[in-house]
């Protein structure tokens, strides 16, 4: 059981209720639980949703160490030329990082004709996704108010691409799933022109998105080589200004703290998350050394962030109290 609201509430049903696929915690690089429902197994890939953004993040903090990214105070438009007099002119990697670029784009997945909706629409018709974004106007100045859109994270893959001159998915594998030591490739879905969809949709395994998890856990090394640098992943996985701070924040439109496309939680206790539509987490707890992934298919997704935080919380504690 785990407590939320005020009550004692069954874990099992809690995972019954969300259509969970997959549930696996991982206590100091060991697995101590893993299930899976609806036909899956240790083999399935599932969709990250926007699980994803947090793995981009990862590889543009690599494309900074390898020198292929000067500064996060480079603006996008320097990398992809096409963003030049769009909502996104002169906004720097670093705001886009934080989901404050002011750029307007509405992300409601319940408005069939929301801007997020209508890039579905256009990615499926081929259209680029540079001119896709070059339309889009800002309402606010970059840098002032934190508002998730996945806009901002097409920008920011765009830019990688760009500065690296590689496809995301071949730097993907080369700099960071090979390197972490994944179990089974990861694909990343692709719109109809064939390129990748850099705001969502990479597909792996559970384990392996434990294994992502365990990195940044372990401040982005494996068996002592650095993948991710550690300053990085310091830096991703808390707010560095006040519009990111988790809490009623009147300059940003959600409670849960921001990082660079991580979430940091209320009442942090140094955990992050990476978080994707219809039910989709990494959980990674430092101080209890534990990472929690919940994989799902779960319509009402929107209204259980703050249980599913509570339920991991209540797991971490479990099994971080539990013998070895």
């Amino acid at each position: 059981e785990y407590a939320f609201d005020g009550a004692s509430r069954s874990i099992d049903q809690f995972l019954d209720d969300t259509v969970t696929t997959g549930f696996l915690v991982l206590r100091s690089g060991v697995i101590v639980h893993e299930s899976y429902r609806l036909g899956a197994d240790e083999t399935s890939r599932f969709t990250s949703w926007s699980m994803a953004k947090s793995v981009l993040s990862a590889l543009i903090g690599i494309a900074v160490a390898d020198g292929h990214i000067q500064s996060l105070d480079d603006p996008l438009d320097r990398y992809v030329p096409a963003l030049a007099g769009s909502g996104y002119d002169g906004v720097t990697i670093a705001q886009a990082l934080t989901m404050s670029t002011g750029v307007v784009f509405d992300e409601d997945y319940d408005n069939p004709a929301s801007d997020v909706n209508r890039l579905f629409i256009s990615l499926a018709a081929g259209r680029p996704m540079a001119d896709i974004l070059a339309v889009l106007e800002r309402d606010r100045p970059p840098g002032t108010y934190n508002r998730y859109i996945s806009a901002d994270s097409i920008a920011l893959g765009l830019a990688l691409e760009a500065a690296t001159g590689m496809p995301n998915e071949a730097y993907l594998a080369q700099r960071l799933w090979a390197p972490m030591g994944a179990e089974r490739p990861a694909y990343w879905s692709t719109g109809a022109a064939g390129r990748v969809l850099p705001f969502c949709c990479l597909n792996a395994t559970l384990r392996d998105y434990a294994r992502f998890g365990r990195l940044f856990l372990d401040g982005g090394a494996r068996d002592g080589t650095q993948i991710v640098p550690r300053a990085w992943v310091a830096a991703s996985t808390r707010p560095s200004a006040p519009r990111l701070e988790p809490g009623e924040n009147p300059a940003s439109d959600w409670t849960f703290g921001y990082g660079y496309h991580w979430w940091v939680p209320e009442t942090p206790q140094s955990a992050f998350l990476a978080i994707g539509s219809w039910g989709q987490y990494i959980y990674v707890d430092p101080a209890r050394d534990i990472v929690i992934v919940k994989t799902s298919a779960d319509e009402n997704f929107d209204a259980r962030d703050y249980a599913t935080v509570a339920l991991f919380r209540a797991v971490a504690d479990h099994f971080a109290n539990a013998p070895p």
